[in-house]
C-alpha cells in the first residue's frame, strides 16, 4: 500500500473538521469530510476509505454508531476516535468495539502525523496478510465453492474425507448447485492432484460421439477420422475423470464403462490394441438413478459401481445464509472483469436475494449478479437492480427455471423448423435427451411448422 490514502473526517465542530482536513491534505492524503453521522454514511456509500476519524460525541448518530456501521459494512477501513479528555472511557469502549486508536482534543499536527504513519504501516501489514490468506484460500478452495452454512460445512468435511481414497464418487444434486466444483475440490485435495482433471458432459453428445470422446479413435475408423485421437479416459491418466450428467448415457455405454471400471483397460474406436488406463472416477447427476433403474433405463450394477461413495450437493434454497457471501464473491469477480465501479449490495437487495427460491441454484445467482453489475447505475446494487428476477404485473413470483428451459427449447425448435438433429446440436444435447424434454414439456409444432 502506498503512503497516500483515502481519509474521511467526521466531526460536527467546523473548526476541528477543517483543521484536520487541512493538515491531512498537507501531508499528501486525499481527504473528505462529513458534518454528522448521517452525512458520513452517505459518503461511505459513495466511496471506499482507508481511514476514518470519528468524533465520539455528535448529535443523532455518534461516533460509536458509525463505528458499528463501518465494522459491519467496511471491515477493511481503519478507525480513529476523536474525543475530549473527559470521554476517555468512551474511547476505550470504542477500542473494544474495534476502533484502531483514539486522539484527545486538542491535538498537534506532529501527533497527527505520527498516528497516521503508524496506521498506514498497520494497514500495509493487514493488506499483505489478507493477500497471503486469499492466496492460501485460493489454493485450498476451488473457485466458487463457497459457504459457511452447516450443510456446506458437512460437504467440505465429506470432501476432505473422500479425497484421500481412490474409490468412485457419485455426486447427486440439482442443476446449478456446483457439482463440478465439488469434483474439482476432491481432485485438488487428492494424491492425484498433480495429474489432470478431465471433465465431460455426457448429455452434450450423441451415443456415437460420446464413445469417440471417451475412448478415442484410430485414424480411418469412421468418416472424418483422419488421425488417431486419444479419448478422455486416456487423457485422465494418473488424474481424475469427471462424468457430468451420467444419467444421460445409453445402456450400451453403461456396459462399456462398467467394463473399464472393472478391468482398467480400453480399446479405442476402430482399434485392436488394449490400452491400460489409471484414473479416479467422479460422476454427477441430477436424476434419481434409483428410479431410473426401476424404469429399466439405468443398470443397477453400473449404479452400484458409481456410488461407492455418494455425496449430495445441497440446493441454494437450503443454505440461504450463504447467499450474502456468494453474492459479494460474485460481485467482486464481475466488478474486476467488467471494470465497473460497483462497491456493494444494499441490505434490502440482500434480503430480496435471500427470499428468492433460486430454481437455478448458485449458477442462477452468479448470472444474476453479473447482469446486475453490468447494468448498474449506482455504486451500490439496490433492490430495483434485481427486478428482472420477478414477473411484471406487481406479483413477486419467481420465474421457474423449467419454464425458462421450456421456452428456450421451444424457441430453438421453431428456429430449426422442428429438425430434431439440428435443434439437439444447437442446444448441445443428444437427440434422446431432446426427445425426453419435448415429451416432458408437452411441446408440439405449430400448424404452420407441422
Amino acid at each position: 500500500m502506498s503512503s497516500r490514502i483515502q481519509i474521511l473526517v467526521v466531526d460536527d465542530e467546523l473548526i476541528v473538521r477543517e483543521s484536520l482536513v487541512a493538515w491531512l491534505i498537507k501531508a499528501g492524503h486525499e481527504v473528505d469530510s462529513a458534518r454528522d453521522g448521517r452525512q458520513a454514511i452517505e459518503r461511505l456509500r459513495e466511496k471506499e476509505y482507508d481511514l476514518l476519524f470519528l468524533d465520539i460525541r455528535m448529535p443523532d448518530l455518534g461516533g460509536l454508531d458509525i463505528l458499528k456501521h463501518v465494522k459491519t459494512h467496511h471491515p477493511q477501513a481503519l478507525t480513529v476516535m476523536i474525543t475530549a479528555y473527559g470521554s476517555i472511557e468512551t474511547a476505550v469502549e470504542a477500542m473494544k468495539l474495534g476502533a484502531n486508536d483514539y486522539m484527545l482534543k486538542p491535538f498537534e499536527p506532529e501527533q497527527l502525523t505520527l498516528l497516521v504513519e503508524k496506521l498506514i504501516h498497520h494497514k500495509k501489514i493487514l493488506d499483505e496478510n489478507l493477500l497471503l490468506r486469499e492466496q492460501m484460500d485460493n489454493r485450498m478452495q476451488c473457485q466458487d465453492l463457497i459457504g459457511s452454512s452447516n450443510c456446506m460445512k458437512r460437504l467440505f468435511s465429506m470432501i476432505d474425507e473422500v479425497a484421500g481414497v481412490d474409490s468412485p464418487v457419485l455426486l447427486q444434486g440439482e442443476t446449478g448447485t456446483g457439482k463440478e466444483l465439488v469434483a474439482k475440490a476432491i481432485h485438488a485435495r487428492s494424491p492425484r492432484r498433480y495429474g489432470p482433471f478431465i471433465p465431460i458432459n455426457c448429455g452434450a453428445f450423441s451415443e456415437s460421439l460420446l464413445e469417440s470422446e471417451l475412448f478415442g479413435h484410430e485414424a480411418g475408423s469412421f468418416t472424418g477420422a483422419t488421425r488417431t485421437r486419444k479419448g478422455r479416459l486416456e487423457m485422465a491418466e494418473n488424474g481424475t475423470l469427471f462424468l457430468d450428467e451420467i444419467g444421460e448415457i445409453s445402456p450400451r455405454m453403461q456396459v462399456d464403462l462398467l467394463r473399464v471400471l472393472q478391468e482398467k483397460k480400453i480399446y479405442r474406436v476402430g482399434g485392436s490394441r488394449e490400452i491400460p488406463v489409471d484414473f479416479r472416477l467422479i460422476s454427477a447427476t441430477h436424476h434419481d438413478l434409483a428410479r431410473e433403474i426401476v424404469r429399466g433405463v439405468f443398470r443397477q450394477d453400473f449404479y452400484f459401481r458409481l456410488k461407492v461413495i455418494e455425496i449430495e450437493v445441497p440446493p441454494l434454497r437450503r443454505r440461504t445464509e450463504d447467499i450474502p457471501l456468494l453474492a459479494l464473491h460474485f460481485l467482486k469477480r464481475f466488478r474486476e472483469e467488467t471494470n465497473r465501479q460497483v462497491a456493494g449490495i444494499s441490505d434490502d437487495a440482500i434480503h430480496l436475494l435471500r427470499n428468492y427460491d433460486w430454481p437455478g441454484n448458485v449458477r442462477e445467482l452468479e448470472n444474476t449478479i453479473e447482469r446486475a453489475v453490468v447494468l448498474a447505475k449506482k455504486r451500490i446494487l439496490e433492490k430495483g437492480d434485481f427486478a428482472f428476477l420477478f414477473r411484471a404485473g406487481g406479483r413477486e413470483m419467481p420465474l421457474s427455471l423449467k419454464e425458462m428451459e421450456r421456452n428456450h427449447i421451444a424457441h430453438i425448435l421453431r428456429m430449426c423448423r422442428w429438425n430434431i438433429s439440428r435443434a439437439a446440436t444447437t442446444l448441445e444435447i443428444n437427440r434422446a435427451t431432446l426427445h425426453n424434454k419435448i415429451k416432458r414439456y408437452g411441446l408440439t409444432p405449430d400448424r404452420q411448422e407441422a
